[in-house]
């Protein structure tokens, strides 16, 4: 059986609850509960441990059929038995970050002040806050120092993120299609997005919950950011300027193919997405600035001693591959071990998602070798 089937059957998310999270901003969240799930088994001294972090509107389940929803796991292809993250060799992590809406704390959770949902009284929350809940759940399962961090996109940032809060904890880094800091066009389409949710009609200053929901404007800002996804080679090939057999007779209707694939993507959106999520997050990435104050090599020197793998896809325009060279310089210019990859692939920003056979490849071989560098060490 090929890497593309073999399964891990069904998963079940578990919940970590803490007592309290106190945020980079200084404001605290009392109670957090966390979703995770697990995937292989931890090994006897705690190595092999490997975080992945998803991306903006992704959750904890990463691989397999989830047990409630039925869903296979979104990085499916990437993560199982001889597949990049082996489990037949990995003890894989995957947990919804802070601030969303799959099971961890976030706005839809009850304000315990109130007893209603927090809504736009839940505090700003940044990438750093959401790897320090991370943190939290490894260390509740007991492990001192992780494989690797690995993640593509907001994923990425985490990972980044991961190496410089935490450098002492994490032995390598897997950042794919991922940025250090946001350009203004990123922040602009994330904008965009915002303002669609906050000027729907049922917004209500995000006290939707239990009436009418901003799903208009949440359909918007996700037909928006889709389209950051893709290509124009992906989308000339997938649908050209083909119309659709039928239409409702309307003269402004959906009838380019590519209209109506946006159309289904974002009515499908709402079915699973918070509105009040998707405004917290996205500003949580917007806000993200993996140097700070400092130069980024200045930023990356304490994570020295684990080495880098970046990759980039040629047609991503969300994050141009120009970002991760901006990365992986400033990863050589701190001294750390850094192995750069610029995948040529059509499907844009999507690429991490699909660009599966290539990938494979090279976090397998990765992984191999951060493993036999700390078996040497033993």
């Amino acid at each position: 059986m090929d890497t593309e089937t073999k399964g891990l059957g069904t998963t079940q998310t578990e919940h970590l609850d803490l007592a309290r999270l106190e945020l980079e901003s200084g404001e605290v969240i009392a109670p957090v509960t966390l979703a995770y799930e697990t995937y292989g088994k931890l090994n006897p001294d705690k190595s092999n441990a490997v975080v992945i972090c998803h991306a903006l509107t992704g959750d904890a389940h990463i691989a397999g059929v989830n047990a409630k929803t039925g869903m296979t796991g979104w990085w499916d292809s990437m993560v199982g038995p001889g597949k990049a993250f082996d489990t037949d060799h990995y003890f894989v992590i995957c947990s919804n970050v802070i601030g969303g809406c799959q099971g961890s704390t976030g706005p839809l959770s009850p304000n315990p002040a109130t007893r209603e949902p927090y809504g736009l009284d839940f505090p700003i929350i940044t990438i750093g806050d959401m790897v320090a809940a991370q943190a939290k759940l490894v260390e509740h399962l007991g492990i001192e120092r992780l494989l690797s961090v690995a993640g593509g996109s907001m994923g990425g940032m985490q990972a980044l993120s991961w190496a410089v809060k935490f450098p002492k904890h994490v032995n390598s880094i897997i950042a794919i299609a991922t940025t250090a800091k946001h350009s203004p066009q990123q922040i602009a389409f994330n904008e965009v997005g915002r303002q669609a949710i906050l000027s729907d009609p049922h917004f209500n200053d995000g006290k939707y919950y239990g009436g009418k929901l901003p799903e208009r404007g949440l359909a918007t800002a996700r037909m928006v950011g889709h389209i950051t996804y893709m290509s124009d080679e992906s989308m000339a090939e997938k649908f050209g300027r083909r119309f659709r057999e039928a239409t409702s007779g309307q003269k402004f209707a959906a009838d380019f193919e590519v209209a109506g694939y946006l159309q289904y993507k974002g009515d499908n959106f709402v079915k699973r997405f918070d509105a009040n999520s998707y405004l917290y997050i996205t500003r949580a990435v917007d806000l993200f600035d993996l140097a700070g104050d400092q130069e980024l090599p200045a930023a990356l020197t304490p994570s020295r001693r684990a080495p880098f793998l970046v990759l980039a896809f040629k047609s991503d325009w969300l994050y141009p591959s120009y970002q991760s060279r901006e990365l992986v310089r400033g990863c050589k210019l701190a001294g750390v071990d850094v192995t750069y990859c610029e995948i040529n692939s059509t499907y844009g920003h999507d690429a991490f998602l699909l660009e599966v056979a290539e990938e494979t490849h090279l976090i397998r071989h990765f992984l191999r070798k951060v493993s036999s560098g700390i078996t040497a060490k033993v």
